[in-house]
């Protein structure tokens, strides 16, 4: 198996990076971190390793100044876990899923996993099995479903399942087939532009603004990433869209938040105003929805030439699943892992891997491939779009390999996790949260302003130094 390094050498060079960088990288700790027959650990380091070490190649392209990074595999993976040790006001997370949310049986005696933790999901669902919104109904409907018939009937109904399959059965798919033609993190020069010039500040990413159009996961903590190396973040969210407050605090760490109704001709032309002076355009919206209102990358190309423009979706932007509706539990389902792991663990049905992974290091690999294609913009110009998606990186923790009895590994105790989590004012009281884990020499990364409550700023941009 490759180690930790020559995955990261891998991601690095494959973006298109200089070989010469990584000599600036240290990467401490061993595997196993955490019950897992996947190599979740190492996954964890080499993709906060790849956007330590583009920040850091940022700033020598601005400023001159070479600097060395570290990454500790522990923290990683502990960070690849951050929503889990927040803590807002002395207060633990809620319950983190609905009450109908998760596993169940169908009547050809396969297994799906149902996400309705946003309400019209959760509708969606219980208007295909025609039950209320309980537990007991919920699986006494699906008693009269085959898996794979309901899961592509709750889909055209607006849900979100997933039936269980074996790697093997998912590998059959044309899907999975039509990633197997995509590189995990797509750099895409899509339009031609003059270099913008960096602009002043004293730190990778100072003076670069970034909007972030992006919930749950994955996206933002993209934004979340650039915010820690000095980016100016904005997320933009609506006043009715369905959000999981707990995630928000989480990955609203160093940016500020403002409503846009993006429904209304007003609220797009608000949104045009700020995409013509940004720098990166980061987005988690499924393929073509944004393009209907006007804000394609293409159209976003034209709006502000020299944009980056980064797209993340569930299942890749190719293939007959690429408009399906997903998050990283269901995706764990429907490609093999969960499989996997209830085989390594010795149960019936599913089991999870031990972290957010597909989320949290898709989410490391947008904030590495938006940095990457910045420094190419700066450098030779043009306009970019940068893809990543959930099953690819799927793809690419798979073929990393598995971990021998790494299932029965101890899972991580709060004396195991104290070393990488600070305490912080925020909008919600004080905050314990768990530090970035790429350690830059000359320029730490850190959060500069606090997490806010959704809406809490005008959506304008502050001004530059």
């Amino acid at each position: 198996m490759q180690s930790p390094r020559e995955i990261l050498a891998d991601i690095w060079t494959q973006a298109g990076g200089d070989a010469a960088a990584l000599d600036a990288i240290t990467l401490s700790g061993e595997e196993p971190q955490l019950p897992s027959s996947f190599r979740v650990a190492a996954a964890a380091q080499a993709a906060i390793a790849a956007t330590g070490l583009a920040a850091a190649q940022i700033w020598q392209l601005r400023s001159g100044q070479s600097q060395d990074v570290t990454v500790d595999m522990r923290h990683a993976v502990v960070e690849c876990r951050s929503e889990r040790y927040l803590r807002a006001d002395g207060k633990g997370p809620p319950p983190a899923w609905d009450a109908i949310a998760g596993i169940y049986k169908t009547r050809d005696a396969r297994f799906v996993r149902l996400h309705t933790n946003f309400p019209h999901h959760r509708a969606a669902v219980c208007m295909v099995l025609n039950c209320r919104p309980e537990r007991d109904e919920v699986q006494t409907a699906l008693l009269q479903w085959d898996a794979e018939a309901f899961e592509t009937a709750a889909y055209v109904a607006g849900g979100v399942v997933a039936m269980m399959r074996s790697h093997d059965e998912w590998s059959a798919l044309p899907q999975a087939k039509a990633l197997t033609e995509l590189p995990l993190v797509s750099i895409e020069k899509i339009g031609n532009a003059a270099p913008k010039p960096w602009p002043k500040g004293d730190r990778p990413l100072a003076g670069l603004r970034v909007l972030d159009l992006s919930r749950v996961i994955a996206g933002p903590v993209a934004g979340r990433t650039l915010a820690a190396h000095g980016a100016d973040v904005l997320l933009i969210s609506g006043p009715d869209l369905p959000a999981i407050p707990w995630l928000a605090i989480d990955t609203g760490r160093g940016k500020l938040t403002s409503f846009v109704e993006l429904k209304s001709e007003q609220g797009r032309s608000v949104l045009r105003d700020l995409l013509a002076s940004a720098d990166i355009f980061s987005q988690g919206y499924r393929p073509r929805a944004l393009a209907a209102l006007g804000f394609s990358p293409e159209d976003a190309a034209k709006i502000n030439p020299g944009i980056v423009y980064v797209s993340l979706s569930a299942y890749g932007h190719a293939g007959p699943w690429a408009e399906r509706r997903g998050f990283d539990s269901l995706v764990q389902t429907a490609t093999g892992f969960n499989h996997a792991e209830g085989l390594a663990a010795g149960v019936e049905g599913p089991k999870e891997l031990p972290a957010q992974m597909l989320d949290h290091a898709t989410g490391y690999l947008m904030a590495f491939g938006a940095m990457m294609a910045k420094a190419r913009q700066a450098r030779e110009g043009g306009s970019w779009h940068v893809r990543v998606s959930l099953a690819r990186t799927g793809r690419w923790l798979w073929n990393l390999g598995r971990v021998a009895d790494g299932i029965t590994t101890e899972d991580l105790k709060g004396d195991a996790i104290r070393p990488f989590v600070q305490e912080v004012p925020s909008g919600f009281g004080p905050l314990w949260s768990v530090s970035h884990s790429a350690v830059l020499s000359k320029t730490p990364a850190f959060w500069a302003r606090p997490a806010m409550p959704l809406g809490s700023h005008p959506p304008q941009w502050p001004a530059r130094p």
